[in-house]
């Protein structure tokens, strides 16, 4: 049976680590391998007792490189990135590296994800399109929820019955091939947090490697459905105009800037959210006109 490196990235996650972890250590062909990202609340110490690999990162460089600080610590062919606020069982994680062993032309896959009350977080993606862009900050995908040009979460439950390709898939569980990985120098280190997953599953394409939803395997995610907190807003506002300007060319890069400002401002105004949410969205919007 082929081993499975299994990475996870933890950043003030000290109440949760362990309750990941456990479950991993109980599998013999997982090396399991956790990346302190210089927390706070010296998150690596909850776990430094057990037989795994404890990475300590000596500054917060992102998630993104706190991942390549990972997976370059392994050796197996595949690679599982999981949240330190998530779990996944040995029989979920072998239905990944199944269809990865049995499709050459995959590279990456990623499972169902519920919540901890077994609620379906809508994990399967569509890339970034200026349409979708300016919907979110017109409100149109309020008026048109669900539409593929509203809206670039896939919302139809039909859909997770049944494994197949996906744009992209939500970075709470991914499992990679290595020789991806190594393909396209790991994660993109410019993306802090946000659009990391986005970006590396767009460059899977590029290369001709899919990307696969696997309706069989599950994982469960305590913060699946979580908005970000108003202090990330100017974090994903960057994120979004750098995975433009990576993939989509000058004009449609300077689209994106205008229309995640114009967003962020729309919902400043008019969206839901106490003081600190608005100040949030007006940082947001600085952030994406100031993104180079």
């Amino acid at each position: 049976m082929s081993t499975v490196d299994v990475v996870i990235v933890a950043y003030n996650s000290r109440d949760c680590i362990r309750d990941c972890v456990l479950p991993l250590l109980e599998l013999d062909w997982v090396n399991t391998s956790v990346v302190d990202n210089a927390s706070p609340d010296r998150s690596g110490d909850a776990v430094a007792d057990l037989p795994l690999t404890l990475v300590r990162a000596e500054e917060n460089r992102g998630f993104g490189a706190g991942c390549n600080l990972g997976w370059r610590a392994g050796s197996s062919a595949s690679v599982l990135f999981l949240n330190p606020d998530a779990t996944i069982s040995g029989d979920s994680l072998r239905a990944l590296t199944t269809v990865v062993d049995a499709e050459p032309e995959t590279g990456i896959v990623g499972p169902r994800i519920v919540d901890e009350g077994g609620v379906l977080d809508y994990s399967i993606r569509r890339f970034p399109r200026l349409r979708s862009t300016f919907a979110q900050a017109l409100f149109a995908h309020r008026l048109a929820p669900g539409a593929d040009w509203t809206d670039e979460v896939v919302r139809d439950a039909g859909r997770y019955a049944s494994s197949g390709d996906a744009d992209w898939l939500s970075g709470a569980c991914l499992l990679v091939r290595r020789g991806l990985l190594d393909a396209l120098g790991g994660f993109d280190e410019r993306f802090f947090m946000y659009c990391e997953d986005t970006d590396i599953c767009r460059r899977a394409w590029d290369l001709g490697r899919r990307v696969r939803f696997v309706a069989q395997a599950s994982a469960e995610h305590e913060g699946g459905q979580s908005a970000p907190r108003s202090s990330l807003l100017p974090v994903l506002a960057r994120s979004r105009v750098l995975y433009a300007e990576r993939h989509r060319g000058r004009v449609a890069a300077a689209g994106e800037r205008f229309g995640v400002a114009l967003g962020a401002l729309a919902h400043a105004v008019v969206g839901r959210g106490g003081r600190a949410t608005r100040a949030g969205h007006l940082a947001a919007a600085a952030a994406a006109l100031k993104a180079s």
